[in-house]
């Protein structure tokens, strides 16, 4: 299966099972421009949050040495990735493609000590 479908399947099923309830009141609400935007920002920024509590729990399973529960959390961390480009209409293969050309370039450990 390709990413791009991956992404709208992962973006569908949350929404139809209410992840978005959230952001759908925010857009049938009457708010301001300034109000709006505010709330929208948060709701993707719990999101975002989603994805780290996602990294975090796959933490935790490296660290009890349980790696089926590790490789889940991986995918969860990708769903929920997954789920947010679907809303947010990113083309994430594409986004992918361009910044691993990009990362060509750059310097080794990109300057970094790690």
């Amino acid at each position: 299966m390709k990413m791009n479908l991956l992404i709208r399947e992962a973006y569908n099923n949350a929404s139809n099972h209410g992840f978005y309830e959230d952001i759908d009141g925010i857009r049938k609400a009457k708010f301001d421009i300034k109000l709006n935007d505010i709330l929208n920002n948060n709701a993707l920024a719990t999101r975002l949050m989603l994805i780290v509590g996602e990294v975090s729990e796959a933490m935790e399973a490296l660290r009890k040495k349980d790696n089926d529960n590790f490789n889940e959390e991986l995918a969860d961390i990708a769903i929920r990735l997954f789920d947010l480009c679907g809303y947010m209409r990113i083309d994430l293969e594409r986004e992918i493609q361009l910044k691993m050309q990009k990362n060509k370039d750059r310097p080794y450990k990109h300057g970094k000590a790690f």
